[in-house]
């Protein structure tokens, strides 16, 4: 158990390292509408291949922790992802940008909040292969909540830095959603592994696996590149693992506990989740980091123009790249 809560925090530290390092090298790749060249544009970028290689090292060592502990132990530490953005952010911008309390009560609640659920659902049992008609279904409805998302992204209009924010919240929880489905594939395709490498290699969901992670590493790049990475890790870190869930007990007839007072801890779980987000949304994290058109937060709430150029926290980002 030791080790696997080890291997869960390093790969929690890999996955927030991936997300400020693909951040910084897609701030300035600005697209019009979905552009499926930006990850090769992106590629030039040595902090963003940096950003690529940190998250597979977080995705080993996740196997890994799952390999010394149970998924229920395992995935409730990976949700300290989204504070440990935080901090990093908080240094990025060199004592200048602050990361306010709220901010801070904002993102651990909402980690709080989805390891609690994760921990009290505590999804187990079920079945090593889904049948091909649950697939099809689960393929649709993810793909029809993606593309929505999606539309609904590009389809914005308005203040600028709202749009910004919102274009990047809702590719970041379209991304998350993607994401849960690749798990899914994963855990199809593992269940392949101890029959040989030839049975790996005829079976479908390797293919489906390759290209669901490359569709969804461009939905990552594009929602890195829309806006304020503090609109968009949210959805990451919280969807993720919810829409896994969500398939796991859809695809795979996995069993999550229903008694009155899990179900009760479950939903008091998600509603700290969507207090938390709520209350980041207004975040000045949101609001003012956006190098062409930044605000300055004052201490009552409201917020201004800034003077003089970018914000000091979009200026250090890019004078990284």
């Amino acid at each position: 158990m030791d080790k696997a809560i080890l291997f869960a925090v390093l790969a929690g530290f890999c996955t927030a390292t991936s997300s400020v390092c693909q951040r910084i090298g897609a701030r300035n790749s600005e697209t019009e509408g979905f552009d499926i060249w930006l990850v090769f544009r992106l590629a030039r970028q040595p902090i963003w291949l940096l950003g690529v290689a940190s998250m597979i090292g977080g995705f080993l060592l996740q196997l890994t922790a799952l390999h010394f502990g149970a998924l229920a132990l395992v995935q409730p530490i990976l949700a300290i992802e989204l504070l440990l953005v935080f901090g990093y952010m908080a240094i990025a911008g060199g004592g200048r940008v602050r990361v306010r309390r709220q901010d801070w009560l904002a993102a651990a609640a909402m980690s709080a909040g989805i390891a609690l659920f994760l921990r009290l659902a505590s999804p187990s049992g079920g079945r090593l292969h889904a049948p091909t008609h649950a697939w099809l279904l689960a393929g649709l409805i993810t793909f029809g909540v993606v593309l929505l998302a999606v539309a609904l992204a590009f389809g914005l209009n308005g203040d600028a830095i709202a749009t910004r924010s919102r274009c990047a919240a809702l590719l970041g929880a379209a991304t998350g959603v993607a994401w849960g489905f690749v798990a899914a594939v994963i855990k199809e395709l593992s269940s392949h592994i101890n029959d040989g490498i030839g049975a790996v290699f005829a079976n479908w969901s390797l293919y489906v696996l390759l290209a669901a992670g490359a569709a969804t590493m461009l939905l990552a790049s594009h929602a890195l590149a829309a806006g304020p990475l503090a609109a968009s890790q949210p959805g990451f870190t919280v969807l993720d693992p919810l829409s896994a869930g969500l398939l796991g007990v859809f695809l795979f007839n996995e069993q999550i506990r229903t008694g009155v007072l899990d179900l009760t801890g479950e939903a008091l779980a998600l509603a700290v989740v969507i207090a938390g987000a709520s209350i980041l949304s207004h975040s000045c994290l949101i609001l003012g980091e956006d190098e062409k058109s930044p605000v300055r937060c004052l201490p009552s709430g409201f917020r201004t123009q800034a003077s003089g150029g970018r914000s000091e926290f979009a200026s250090q980002q890019g004078d990284a790249t």
